[in-house]
């Protein structure tokens, strides 16, 4: 599987309401950043323009919708999805294996599909907060889910960072992982509660970062994306020496 170069393992998260303020911080950004995700926020307001906005810019797009319904329903709208050309998309683990085996059928039909991705356990999730809805501990619960998506046929998953280098482990580097819950040393953790740098993401193997409110809401937030890529080079450049890229 060919790797990202450190410029396009940054994902930058256009959590904003309108298709106005995603053109702004493409058209400031995307000098320096080269994947952006549209999630539910933007897609629900604005629909698919802004992903083809993004395409027009020359960067690519994480659709983030995590679909989570019967395996019909999951799979027509991953077909619809794939349409709008995203290199990556995604649906919930815990729509179980018969949704995500049909859903990873579903892609393979396609010429060009994007690479799919299995969402594990929200990063918002505290280890309690899981435990209270009766799933168990965080790492056995990732665990299980990103074992049940990799034999259902994705390609990765999405999942914490501090849980990276335990799938790493566990599963090889035959896969794919993206990890938001990503925050520079100097930025605030928000509602975020599993995180890491993106030094320290990359070198537990994430793939790909996906980094919001620290890049848009800093001072200077094409400055603070290069900052953020980096932390990345050096991350990688610590893998290449010690033999794990």
């Amino acid at each position: 599987m060919k790797k990202p170069t450190p410029e396009e393992r940054l994902i930058v998260a256009l959590d904003v309401p309108t298709a106005k303020d995603a053109q702004k911080w493409i058209k400031k950004l995307s000098p320096v950043v080269k994947r952006f995700k549209v999630g539910m926020e933007l897609f629900t307001a604005e629909g698919p323009q802004t992903v083809t906005a993004i395409n027009t810019a020359g960067a690519r797009v994480f659709l983030d919708l995590k679909f989570f319904d019967i395996p019909n329903t999951m799979a027509g709208a991953l077909r619809s999805a794939a349409t709008l050309k995203p290199f990556l998309v995604n649906v919930h683990a815990l729509a179980g294996p018969a949704a995500l085996a049909r859903c990873a059928q579903e892609m393979k039909k396609l010429k060009t599909p994007p690479k799919l991705l299995a969402v594990t356990v929200l990063t918002s999730f505290s280890e309690q907060e899981l435990k209270r809805i009766g799933l168990g501990g965080v790492d056995a619960t990732v665990t299980k889910l990103c074992g049940m998506a990799l034999k259902a046929g994705l390609d990765g998953v999405v999942a914490s960072p501090r849980e990276a280098a335990l799938l790493r482990k566990k599963f090889g580097n035959d896969f794919l992982i993206v990890t938001p819950g990503v925050r520079p040393a100097w930025a605030d953790a928000n509602d975020q509660k599993r995180i890491t740098t993106p030094y320290d993401a990359i070198r537990n193997g994430a793939d790909y970062i996906v980094v919001g409110r620290p890049v848009l809401d800093a001072p200077d937030p094409r400055e603070t994306a290069r900052r953020i890529i980096d932390e990345i080079k050096e991350a990688c450049a610590w893998k290449k020496k010690a033999g794990r890229i």
